[in-house]
């Protein structure tokens, strides 16, 4: 009887080991299936394509890749810069989501995103030359419809000048830049108390890069003007209040060369802001 006591103990004893080697087996056998599948999946899953990233990189408006990226801040979305003012000047809505931007002037709400910029142009082979092909192109083109003002807007954009004006040191300061002549005249409200702390410039004529934007100005004229940090100032063209991130070249190419009976330089008027609220 101890005999077969211990036949059966052994014959236990080896089931339980052959059990815990067959599961070991299978264990690592789903293992090694497990990684072979994963690397399987990695060698055959294809590199993403430029056209897997369109949704975030294409314009709403215009169904193109985004040029100068600019966001309403209001609702963030993203927009080319020419196609969103393009649509401001008919609505105050943003095109995508239907939100007013702005009661009056939704152009201040635009910021322009270079990051956004800069993603575009490292994903889309050769669409940073394109653009810059095609904007001298039009300068060339256009450079001798401006009744003789092309020298100022056209003729030196993006280094269309055959002579480059520098410094003895190699800073040129933006001279190299498109220059614009511009006319700053003081406009009075009647009846506002802030009159009195901004007055006419001396020298209300200057020549500057028409990439300079009016927020650029706006702080030209407190520093001649020797205003306080409270008092803040509006610019304006033909009666409408420009934004602080409107470059000169737009304003002229949108807002002052429009109106045929406009002449050269163009008039920029500035004044104590109003407040609405």
């Amino acid at each position: 009887m101890e005999r077969c006591a211990c036949i059966a103990d052994t014959v236990v004893v080896s089931s339980v080991w052959c059990i815990r080697w067959i599961y070991r087996c299978v264990h690592g056998l789903i293992e090694m299936v497990a990684e072979a599948l994963y690397w399987l999946t990695m060698a055959t899953q294809r590199a993403p394509l430029v056209k897997d990233f369109n949704y975030f990189i294409t314009c709403y408006l215009c169904r193109g890749y985004l040029i100068k990226p600019t966001t309403v801040t209001e609702c963030l979305h993203t927009f080319c810069k020419s196609c969103i003012i393009q649509h401001f000047e008919d609505s105050n809505d943003c095109p995508k989501c239907g939100i007013q931007v702005h009661e009056t002037n939704p152009l201040e709400m635009l910021r322009l995103d270079n990051t956004l910029e800069e993603i575009i142009f490292k994903l889309v082979p050769g669409l940073r030359d394109k653009e810059e092909q095609q904007e001298i192109d039009f300068w060339r083109k256009n450079k001798s419809k401006e009744n003789g003002q092309g020298d100022g807007l056209g003729s030196k954009r993006l280094g269309l000048s055959d002579d480059e004006d520098g410094d003895e040191d190699g800073q040129d300061y933006h001279r190299s830049d498109p220059q614009i002549a511009i006319c700053l005249d003081c406009l009075h409200n009647n009846g506002h108390a802030a009159d009195d702390t901004v007055k006419c410039l001396m020298k209300k004529f200057i020549r500057c890069s028409s990439r300079v934007t009016v927020g650029t100005i706006k702080k030209f004229l407190s520093l001649k003007l020797k205003l306080s940090s409270s008092c803040e100032l509006d610019v304006l063209c033909n009666g409408e209040i420009m934004g602080k991130d409107h470059t000169l070249e737009f304003i002229y190419m949108t807002r002052w060369r429009l109106h045929g009976d406009n002449t050269y330089p163009m008039v920029l008027e500035y004044r104590p802001r109003i407040d609405f609220g």
